[in-house]
C-alpha cells in the first residue's frame, strides 16, 4: 500500500536567520499585506488582480490561516529581527501534491528587500520543506520574464522543468509559465529543458 504525504504544520515553526525572523501571519499584518498585494511594482509579474481595499488583505490573511490549520499550506511573514512586527514579504509552501510528496513554493517581497536577506529566508524554508516536512520535491511557477525570480531559483539549485505557452489567462490575455523544481536529494540535475 502506497503511503501519502501528510504534513503536520502546527505548532507553527518560527524560524530565525542572522538578520530575519520568519513568523506566522496575523491580523496585525493587514496594512503590509495590503501594500504587497496592491503595489503594481511588487506585483509586476503576478497575474492576480491588484488589491484595491483592505478587506481583500483581510481575506488573504484568512486564506493563509485556513491553509495552515487545514494542513494544506504554510506561509511565513519575513521581517527584520530589529522590526519583527513589520512584514517585508512572505514566503511559503502550498499546493501540496500529497501522493507525490511535492509542494509549490511561493513568495513576494518589497523591492527594497535585499537579495541577501531573501536568500536567508529561502534557505530556511527549503530546509524546512525537505528536512522537516519530508517533501521529495519543491516547484515554483514563474513568469518567464521575471529574471530576478528565476535567478533566485537557479541560485538555489532549482532547474527549469517545463515551459507552458499561453497556459494562463488573466487580465484579458494569455500568459506563459515556466516551472522550476528542486529535488530533496539532488543539488543539480543534468537534464535541463
Amino acid at each position: 500500500m502506497q503511503t501519502v504525504f501528510e504534513p503536520q504544520l502546527l505548532p507553527f515553526p518560527v524560524m530565525e536567520t542572522p538578520r530575519l525572523i520568519l513568523r506566522r501571519m496575523n491580523a496585525k499584518d493587514v496594512e503590509e499585506v495590503f501594500f504587497l498585494r496592491a503595489d503594481p511594482e511588487v506585483n509586476k509579474f503576478s497575474l492576480r488582480p491588484l488589491a484595491t481595499n483592505i478587506r481583500q488583505a483581510e481575506e488573504f490573511i484568512q486564506i493563509v490561516e485556513n491553509l495552515l490549520t487545514g494542513n494544506e499550506g504554510i506561509t511565513w511573514v519575513m521581517a527584520l529581527k530589529d522590526a519583527p512586527e513589520k512584514m517585508i514579504g512572505n514566503l511559503g509552501i502550498w499546493r501540496f501534491i500529497k501522493e507525490h510528496y511535492r509542494g509549490e513554493l511561493g513568495y513576494v517581497y518589497i523591492r527594497s528587500f535585499r537579495e541577501k536577506d531573501m536568500q536567508e529566508a529561502f534557505n530556511e524554508v527549503i530546509k524546512y520543506g525537505f528536512e522537516t516536512l519530508g517533501l521529495h520535491s519543491l516547484e515554483a511557477n514563474v513568469d518567464p520574464s521575471n529574471h530576478p525570480s528565476i535567478k533566485l531559483l537557479e541560485r538555489n539549485n532549482f532547474i527549469r522543468e517545463a515551459y507552458f505557452r499561453e497556459n494562463y489567462f488573466a487580465n484579458g490575455t494569455f500568459h506563459d509559465t515556466a516551472v522550476y523544481s528542486r529535488l530533496a536529494n539532488k543539488l543539480r540535475s543534468d537534464k535541463v529543458f
